[in-house]
């Protein structure tokens, strides 16, 4: 069953707030009021695992700008990823949240905990209401591309303020819309 279009399920979990410095807590709640992307990755002090977050770091002035709030996600403690800041170079770049999910309860949650006790390489875009809008899982040795987020978060912010509208493939910002009915049947 998919996770698109159901919101996402309680948690609490402590993060490492770069930004401030310190330990924060995260909840579910959280996620509501603010478009959100949620980074899993397997795991700190890796090899693919850097260069994702790197690049979801260099994404984030323009998530920014759309409204949303970044966090990455690991089966790893908060304390591994304060670890894990201080000393990669890659790392000490980022400024998001970096939650820690030694309990399992997140990746589980959003069903991308492995056989190995890791979660996967999985990103998800959740809305202002913590509904699951739209979402990726890769395989291990597949590194994720953050620049894609941009268009996929425009086309959703869209369609959310524009209902009966749909984006089309590759569309763009200022692109046209379809309007799913009758007519299109076959049309297209």
């Amino acid at each position: 069953m998919s996770l698109v279009s159901k919101e996402i399920l309680a948690f609490n979990a402590k993060a490492y707030d770069p930004q401030k410095e310190e330990f924060v807590d995260v909840s579910n709640e959280d996620f509501k009021g603010a478009w959100s992307v949620l980074c899993f990755y397997p795991a700190d002090f890796t090899f693919v695992c850097p260069t994702e977050l790197e690049d979801l770091q260099e994404q984030s002035d323009k998530l920014k700008e759309l409204g949303v709030n970044i966090y990455s996600c690991s089966t790893d403690t908060h304390f591994v990823h304060k670890a894990w800041h201080d000393h990669s170079e890659a790392i000490s770049k980022i400024t998001y949240k970096m939650i820690g999910d030694p309990s399992h309860l997140i990746s589980n949650n959003f069903e991308v905990l492995d056989e190995n006790g890791l979660a996967q390489r999985a990103t998800f875009i959740i809305d202002p209401d913590g509904v699951v809008q739209a979402f990726e899982i890769n395989a291990d040795g597949i590194g994720r591309d953050a620049s894609v987020l941009i268009d996929k978060i425009k086309a959703a912010q869209y369609v959310r303020a524009n209902p009966g509208e749909a984006c089309p493939a590759k569309w763009k910002e200022t692109g046209e819309t379809l309007t799913p009915g009758l007519d299109l049947v076959g049309k297209i």
